[in-house]
């Protein structure tokens, strides 16, 4: 009987110690505060990448893979169109960068200027990485005006207008360039895929795979972090040019795409758009030659100038025309600010690797963010 007792005891004590395990992974998967998906779930999916070789997770010393100086398994690199003057700005981010992702995966920097840089602003850059740096000056042709725009209409515009950067003529250079010639720039010709940084931004979270890899080990065309609604003042005919270009190249707009992320019910513009100083994007979208189409037809039509079309705005609008959603990838996982407007992954005050407030980083809640997760 003794014997008996004791195995009853065994059997027992292993349902207990069953039943504690899977009270345990419960409590992991819905004790949090959830995001979209529920966050415990998304914890698990990170964790899952940072441990996936196939995303540049869990990668060892001896495979050197991602060494400085070394090919990596994707040709990305980190790209920003910045000023002299944005030194400080400049630093912080690649210091952020650093610390939170690319000292272990080393990817190139290019910085990109309308003027030569300076000795101070390369070495203050070359200080904080032991990435390849590249320094350029922008291509003739592509800061400045085309020879068709009327620029008497244009500084009639810069001098009644009463939006965010409405006076500025240089920001209107920076939002033609980034809507038609980055991805031009000698320095990127031997690049499949660009991540778009700038001065002043933060980066609150660890990134512990490859959103590179990831990009291509998935087909992904198009990856984003913020999407808010554009300020109407400045894209007054956008989206009636855009109408114009869908009716003129119908023969290069898919059936299956996603249009009804910038189009309500009643054929309006929603102004929806991905905030572009943030994204990850395979080159070869831009380089496509609908994308070269629609973006000719927007440089004709005088709207950089004669409006304030953005590049975000355009971007978002040749995404939406050209690609599925299965191309298009939210990165919600990293948590980001760009002044005025910010995303914290839920849960960050308390637990994971990210260290922001929910309350402040609101992105997820916007109205386009919210109709992105509707339209399939």
């Amino acid at each position: 009987m003794s014997s008996r007792r004791v195995v009853a005891v065994a059997k027992f004590t292993g349902v207990l110690a069953v039943l504690a395990l899977l009270l345990h992974l419960g409590t992991t998967l819905f004790s949090t505060r959830h995001n979209t998906n529920g966050q415990g779930f998304f914890d698990l999916w990170g964790n899952a990448l940072a441990t996936n070789a196939d995303y540049g997770g869990a990668k060892s010393d001896a495979q050197g893979d991602y060494r400085p100086g070394t090919p990596k398994p994707v040709k990305g690199a980190l790209v920003a169109l910045v000023r002299n003057e944005d030194l400080y700005g400049m630093r912080m981010a690649v210091r952020e960068l650093e610390d939170r992702w690319n000292h272990k995966y080393n990817y190139p920097y290019i910085f990109l200027n309308d003027q030569p840089f300076t000795e101070k602003f390369m070495d203050g850059i070359r200080d904080l990485t032991k990435a390849s740096v590249q320094f350029g000056t922008l291509e003739p042709g592509t800061w400045g005006y085309p020879e068709w725009i009327d620029q008497e209409k244009a500084k009639q515009e810069r001098e009644t207008a009463s939006y965010i950067k409405g006076h500025s003529e240089s920001y209107r250079f920076m939002c033609r360039f980034q809507s038609g010639f980055v991805y031009k720039h000698p320095l990127l010709a031997g690049l499949d895929y660009y991540w778009r940084i700038e001065p002043d931004v933060h980066y609150y979270c660890d990134i512990d795979y490859d959103p590179f890899l990831y990009m291509k080990s998935n087909g992904l065309k198009y990856g984003w972090n913020i999407a808010p609604s554009e300020y109407e003042p400045t894209v007054r005919t956008l989206w009636n040019t855009t109408q114009a270009f869908m009716a003129q190249h119908a023969d290069l707009v898919p059936k299956h795409n996603m249009i009804d992320w910038v189009r309500d019910s009643n054929g309006q513009y929603t102004r929806c758009h991905f905030w572009s100083n943030f994204e990850i994007v395979d080159l070869s979208f831009y380089r496509s030659a609908e994308y070269e189409a629609y973006f000719n037809f927007l440089d004709r039509a005088g709207g950089f100038f004669y409006e304030r079309w953005g590049d975000a705005p355009i971007h978002s609008l040749a995404v939406a025309m050209f690609l599925k959603k299965s191309d298009i990838h939210y990165f919600d996982d990293i948590g980001y600010y760009h002044p005025a407007m910010s995303h914290c992954p839920a849960g960050s005050k308390e637990r994971g690797k990210c260290v922001c407030d929910p309350k402040e980083g609101w992105a997820d809640g916007f109205s386009c963010a919210k109709l992105w997760r509707q339209v399939s």
